[in-house]
């Protein structure tokens, strides 16, 4: 028994060998993080939009649109499956084209965004976090794209 594998310790040794999926260990992390973006950006946004939309309407809608990405963001990174893989790839991918192309249009145009967004600045409001998170997000979407396939 000792020396003989079983059919059933066979699979033990192959499920031990695959990687974990994405939304375990420093995944979890990664999901947490989003969840409080998420949650920040939804409550920046609506504050926003609720108390002084005419003020600076396109900054606000911008906070709108981040937390929705925000919020398919983490959905799609907290669960398994191709499905989950391709949504998080399409989030994370965005939220790095919006960090940029705010930050990018906040200095060309100042003028244009009279107050701040999650991604003003390359999310300066926020520690950098929202440029650096999108970064660590398709990394670990890229080290864990075999989890798609495999756990469908």
């Amino acid at each position: 028994m000792n020396g003989n594998k079983s059919e059933h310790g066979a699979a033990s040794g192959r499920d031990a060998a695959r990687p974990a999926a994405r939304n375990t260990g420093a995944g979890r992390l990664l999901v947490a993080v989003y969840a409080v973006f998420a949650l920040s950006s939804t409550a920046r946004a609506v504050f926003q939009i609720a108390t002084k939309f005419d003020q600076a309407p396109l900054a606000y809608l911008l906070s709108a649109l981040a937390a929705v990405v925000y919020i398919v963001a983490t959905v799609g990174l907290s669960k398994s499956g191709a499905s989950s893989y391709r949504v998080s790839v399409a989030a994370v991918g965005i939220e790095m084209a919006g960090v940029l192309a705010v930050g990018i249009f906040g200095l060309v145009d100042p003028a244009a965004l009279p107050d701040d967004t999650v991604w003003s600045g390359f999310g300066a409001g926020y520690g950098y976090v929202p440029l650096i998170l999108p970064v660590l997000g398709l990394w670990w979407l890229y080290r864990h794209r075999a989890d798609a396939s495999a756990r469908s």
